[in-house]
């Protein structure tokens, strides 16, 4: 099992490309099915479909929620249709397994003038003030990552053009749009701030820490929070709510669902229509407040 798992993996890292979050996820789905057929005393060419769905539902009982369940699922299907297609099995047992239903969360947003709130309250006159200003305008204008920001580059940056082009997940590169306020921020942090965070051995990503180097995604987590507890917001902020409030606005401003799609970088539209449950949600809010019979 565990050669087999080690050469899934480098399969994943150097035919498929995709990002190391993502093998250390596969490897930790494999390394649980491991452990559970070794307690089995199961060797892997004797697993079938009945064995897999023990181990999903063991899963289950372990506390998985069902989203991570979901992908647990998708990790064990891929990896027995991976070892199917090169003989090492005689037939792919996963096949039949179905997929948990997702759960229908929505996700969180913040409200326009919280969004204003924070954004305004970060005084570029204060040290870091003009860097981390220009990083959550860039969040909310462009519907960011938090990876993608922390990687983002001065040689992708064309604020003449007012784009940005980053690379999301699967190594996949798109041209967001940068909108003015966001513009003015980030020129306003190159201009003044940024020179002075530059060393010896600084690279040319956008946003520097304080010893020149690249901020880390818990860094810029930690900034957000910071940022939105000195404003005053006592809601739960992080970097990915900025995502969620920057689709979920678009959509409430009438911008097209696939027009959204294309800006997150979403593979799927699927994976989009989430916001159109949150729009559907904010309808009824303002039908049950409004209305005479609501």
């Amino acid at each position: 099992m565990e050669a087999e798992a080690d050469g899934f993996i480098l399969y994943l890292a150097t035919e498929r490309g995709l990002s190391a979050a993502y093998q250390l996820s596969v490897r930790q789905t494999l390394d649980a099915l491991a452990e559970y057929l070794k307690k089995r005393s199961l060797p892997l060419t004797d697993v079938g479909t009945d064995e897999l769905s023990e181990f999903l539902a063991a899963r289950k009982g372990s506390g998985l929620i069902a989203s991570s369940l979901r992908i647990a699922t998708v990790h064990v299907k891929v990896f027995f249709r991976w070892l199917a297609a090169r003989g090492k099995l005689p037939m792919d047992p996963a096949e039949p397994l179905l997929s948990p239903r997702p759960d229908q969360t929505l996700p969180e947003t913040l409200h326009g003038t919280e969004v204003a709130r924070l954004l305004d309250s970060i005084d570029p006159g204060q040290f870091l003030g003009r860097r981390d200003r220009a990083m959550l305008e860039l969040f909310y204008s462009s519907g960011l990552r938090l990876s993608e920001l922390c990687s983002a580059k001065l040689e992708n940056l064309d604020l003449e053009e007012h784009f940005i082009r980053v690379t999301g997940k699967g190594n996949k590169t798109r041209i967001v749009p940068v909108g003015r306020r966001a513009e003015e921020a980030v020129e306003d942090y190159l201009k003044h701030e940024r020179k002075t965070l530059v060393k010896k051995r600084s690279s040319s990503h956008i946003f520097l820490s304080v010893r020149g180097g690249k901020l880390s995604p818990d860094r810029v987590r930690q900034v957000v929070k910071e940022r939105a507890a000195l404003a005053g917001i006592e809601q739960n902020v992080y970097p990915h709510l900025l995502r969620h409030s920057f689709a979920t606005h678009l959509l409430e401003g009438g911008a097209d669902l696939r027009v959204i799609q294309e800006l997150l970088g979403h593979a799927d539209i699927a994976t989009t229509q989430i916001y159109t449950h949150v729009d559907g949600a904010r309808l009824k809010a303002v039908h049950k407040k409004f209305h005479p019979r609501g």
